[in-house]
Formats: structure tokens, sequence, C-alpha cells
């Protein structure tokens, strides 16, 4: 039977695997040289722990179901509820601070658009356990680190942080109510997608007066240190993590900008969201500090592998083989076949990828074979090669050849 994946669902043919796997192997390199161990948890939990712990529009976004126990539940459509409910369960036998990472797949029912499906893989790294600003620039680091190790620099991406302090205070001082704060937020985080008069019906249907609406949009208008000038003593945590990833070396990365506020209500300090510089595509990372989720300090974030696939697609350094051969084998005839056999495994356990048709054609059309499967070379196996301990290794793409010690091809001679 013939059909389609389901709308938002992906099929991985091999060159899009090969983007997958080489996104996986950058996201476990650079976890594993900053020191987080890797974890997991199931794809399928208690709708409950969203409800509570997830903002509205996730929630809203579910994939929900009532299961054979009479259970209510849901497919993760993200990972930090997982991870809070494994490290209360082992809390008090866990050295501080955690610092963990994940590669789920997650499911949100959401409306598609460029870079937004409705499953995807997603890094997860997190650090409980620890309120130093320090933390969050060890986390901003690592995600500017994973863009430097696909070949992105500091001209194709750039870091957007904030800090949710910063605005609260900035926001208070200027006549905005603790209980206005969340629509102000909200308008904030959607200043730059969203037109302002759009924006600012909504202050209006939730009570702000003329010089409150005017106040959030002067706070989304700070940019930079004048943002932390602005905010005095609220913006500290905020400028020593700025500094610290200014000392490693990243400061071309960063820039501070109070519209990043991150959607889900968890988030209580430092945000951010890594773009590319041009602002073409979603965000590719985005996460911060939630320190009221558990009993601990914690921060985290997530890069999800849908927009950053097409990024690296962008800018031409995505991995284009899904294998890459040594060389294709050639039997002259079928009484070469056992040598060439012989020796098509012999490579195998040396590491070389190598492959030969799986029916006797004549040369030529093995050749051709070889050709199509990308191979660079071609081994060929013939009467008198096999009675004199010799192959022929044709480079294919120069057209040259030479006769080459079978120990030799068993040997380096590919390295």
């Amino acid at each position: 039977m013939q059909g389609k994946a389901l709308p938002g669902f992906r099929d991985f043919y091999p060159e899009d695997l090969t983007l997958r796997n080489h996104l996986f192997a950058t996201w476990r390199s650079v976890a594993g040289r900053y020191g987080f161990e890797e974890y997991d948890g199931p794809p399928l939990e208690s709708l409950e722990m969203y409800t509570k712990k997830s903002g509205e529009e996730i929630v809203q976004q579910l994939y929900t179901f009532r299961d054979k126990g009479d259970r209510e539940v849901a497919l993760r459509p993200e990972m930090t509820p997982t991870l809070a409910r494994m490290v209360a369960a082992r809390v008090q036998a866990l050295k501080k601070p955690i610092r963990w990472f994940s590669i789920p797949q997650l499911f949100r029912y959401e409306r598609q658009q460029r870079g937004r499906l409705r499953e995807h893989f997603q890094l997860n790294m997190d650090i409980i356990g620890e309120a130093s600003p320090l933390a969050d620039a060890e986390l901003m680091a690592a995600a500017v680190d994973i863009m430097r190790a696909l070949g992105l620099g500091p001209k194709d991406v750039q870091l957007r942080v904030s800090d949710r302090r910063v605005l609260k205070s900035l926001l208070m001082s200027r006549g905005v109510t603790e209980a206005q704060l969340a629509t102000a937020f909200a308008v904030i985080d959607r200043s730059e997608r969203v037109p302002k008069n759009v924006l600012e019906e909504m202050l209006r249907e939730t009570g702000y007066g003329k010089p409150e609406a005017a106040a959030v949009f002067d706070v989304a208008g700070l940019r930079g240190k004048d943002a932390l000038t602005a905010a005095g003593a609220a913006a500290e945590p905020l400028g020593e993590a700025v500094q610290a990833l200014e000392a490693m070396g990243l400061g071309e990365f960063v820039a501070i900008d109070l519209t990043i506020v991150r959607g889900l209500a968890y988030y209580t300090g430092i945000v951010f969201e890594l773009f590319d510089a041009q602002k073409t595509l979603r965000a590719i990372a985005g996460g911060g500090r939630y320190d009221g989720l558990l009993d601990l300090p914690a921060l985290g974030f997530g890069m999800g592998d849908v927009v950053l696939g097409e990024l690296l697609k962008e800018r031409g350094v995505a991995p284009k083989a899904s294998i890459e051969l040594g060389a294709f084998l050639v039997a002259v005839g079928g009484e070469d076949m056992p040598t060439m056999l012989r020796l098509a495994h012999a490579m195998r356990e040396k590491g070389i990828a190598v492959e030969y048709g799986l029916r006797h054609a004549g040369v030529r059309k093995q050749l051709e074979l070889a050709s199509a499967r990308g191979a660079p070379r071609a081994v060929i196996i013939g009467p008198e090669e096999r009675k004199a301990g010799l192959a022929v290794v044709r480079d294919l793409r120069a057209g040259t050849e030479a006769k080459v010690p079978i120990d030799k091809l068993l040997n380096g001679y590919f390295d």
C-alpha cells in the first residue's frame, strides 16, 4: 500500500539521515567536551505533567489521548518536565551541579511553516544545582561552540540574550504593575513579528494606559550595554554572563536584546535565543534559567534539527554523502570472484568501506556501477593479477591506474 507520511512528519532518506547523524554527532561531541552526560526518557508521559509545568501555548499543541489503562497521556512536546521529574526522583543522590544532555524526538500539533514541523529532534542541555551566572555563560558558550563546530561564524549566527529580571525591573520602574507583567512580556516577545497597532490593542484590552503602554515599547527598544545601565543592579547577572562569554573569545556572537523573553511560563532569569544573522529563519536554539521548576537552581536550552538543517544547507556546510566508499571491487571473470570476495572482506575488517557487484557482469558494467555509487577508485582482480598477488587500482576521477600488491591494499594504501 502506498501513501504519504502524516502532515508535519518526515521520512529520512539516506541523504536526510546523513545530515541528521551529522548534527547528532556534533551535538554529542560538543556536549561531551563541556562535561555533560547523556540521558533519555519516555516519549509518552502523563498529560498532567505538561498542563502543570508547560506554558499555555504548548498545552494547546499536545498530541494527547486516553490509553488502555484509562490514563490521560501525551507525546512529549518538550524535555524539561521529564528532566525535572527524573532529577526529583534522585535529587539527594545526584552530585551537583548536574550537567545532562539529551536528544529526544518531540511532538507538537501546530501549524506547519518553514522551520517548524509537528515532530523534530532537539538537543537539550541543562545544568541543575548552580545559581552562578557563569552557569548561564557555560550553556550559551556550548550553543555557540556547536555553531562553530558546524562551520558557522558570527556573520552566520547571533546569540541574542536578555533577562526576565531586567525586564521586570525596567517595566515596574516605569509604572507597570506586577499583575500586568505577563501581558507586557507577551507584547515584548512579539514586538519584532507583530504590527505595533495590534500590540497596542493587546495592551489596551488588558487595562494599560498610554504611559504604561509607551513604557513597554520603550523597554523593548533597549539594546546592548544601554539595557544593562538602565536596569542597574537587576542587570548584574546578565552583565556577568556576557563578560564571561567575552572572556572566552565569543563576544562577536553575542548581542543584548530585551525583545528576547521566551514563551514558556517557567523561565525566571537570563533567557537567550540563537538566530541566523540575517533573521530569515526561526530561532535555531532557545533557553534560559528556570529556577522555579525544581527546588534547585536550573537552566537549559533546546536546539532543534529542522531550522539548523536548513541553515547548514543554505550556507553550503551540510554533509552530502551518506557513505564514502574507499573502493569498488571488480572481478574480471567468475574464477576471480573468490579472490575478490576474500579481499573485500579483509579490507572491511581493516575499516575500509568497499562494495562490489552482487551478480557477475562484464568489467564495463561493473565500472559503471562503481561510478554510480560514487567510488573514488576501482580495485580490479583478473587472472594475471590473481596469480601475481596483485590488483589493478584505477582512479575513477583521474583515469589513471597502477598495479598494487594485495597485501599493500590492506596495510595503509588507502590512508
